[in-house]
């Protein structure tokens, strides 16, 4: 849903909480969102009002500051940390500004500071949810209830876990035994860049072999997976030693809503072994 439509929604059902206006104090101008901002692309708005909520006075220094959370908004860590991270950094250009609403930060927060744990940062002071505006103020709320309402089945979560022992050699058999014990299996190939600003990039192609968890759906299980080698991209970087494309079949259990990837098997061009264990499962009677 494009942001000035979430605008609009919130108005409609009380969300957006008015009393008056917050400006910082400086004179502002309409710019265009550079291309170089992509997590702020295709949100319902061209142009941001700068200098920004974040204080930032160049698009030097929003570009630069910015590039550092685009990986998080790439997470999916939170329905709605694009949308949070972009009132800031690049805030719609109306008449005066709207902050996100002290309970939206706490709820993307919750989420996705474990994210950044994962990769061991804090949730910095410069997003601290008291710097917020509180939900009766002129704001964007969150929408953390009508999202549950809308999505009622709630669909597992990848989390930072310690990274799956990688095989190289092993027999159709033994993956067959492995596939018994677990909720899914899916064919991943990688591949990686390097930014104009020096950072990696992935490139991530899922094909789903198999499910027998509840109700899932290859797409959401393809998206869970993608979301689970962003978030441990630790993981993603050691299967990930060159530039050249890498496929690995990742196995792994779905534990109290969250997705854990037990193991990961090099799939190699010529590699007959998972070819045939896949083949073979449709017919496999686990013991």
């Amino acid at each position: 849903m494009f942001l000035t439509a979430k605008i609009l929604f919130f108005a409609v059902n009380g969300l957006l909480r008015v009393t008056m206006g917050f400006d910082i104090g400086l004179s502002t101008k309409c710019v265009v969102i550079p291309k170089e901002m992509g997590m702020c692309h295709k949100i319902g708005y061209s142009e941001m009002r700068l200098p920004n909520l974040m204080g930032h006075t160049s698009m030097a220094e929003v570009i630069l500051k910015s590039t550092t959370w685009q990986h998080l908004a790439h997470t999916d860590c939170h329905p709605y940390v694009r949308t949070f991270l972009c009132s800031l950094f690049a805030p719609i250009c109306l008449d005066t500004f709207i902050h996100p609403c002290r309970s939206m930060c706490v709820a993307v927060r919750d989420s996705c500071a474990p994210v950044l744990a994962c990769h061991g940062h804090l949730w910095p002071d410069s997003l601290d949810c008291n710097r917020f505006p509180a939900d009766e103020d002129m704001c964007l709320a969150s929408l953390t209830k009508e999202y549950k309402y809308l999505h009622k089945a709630v669909l597992p979560k990848p989390a930072c876990q310690t990274c799956p022992a990688v095989e190289e050699f092993f027999t159709h058999k033994r993956v067959l035994e492995v596939f018994c014990d677990s909720n899914f299996a899916v064919k991943v190939k990688l591949s990686k860049k390097r930014t104009v600003f020096g950072d990696q990039e992935y490139n991530i192609e899922c094909q789903v072999e198999f499910i027998t968890q509840g109700s899932l759906l290859p797409y959401e299980t393809q998206n869970m997976i993608q979301q689970w080698l962003l978030i441990n991209e630790n993981c993603t970087q050691r299967m990930t030693p060159t530039h050249r494309p890498m496929v690995y079949l990742l196995v792994g259990n779905i534990e109290e809503g969250t997705i854990l990837v037990k193991q990961a098997y090099r799939w190699q061009r010529r590699d007959s072994q998972l070819t045939l264990a896949t083949q073979k499962w449709r017919y496999h009677k686990c013991l």
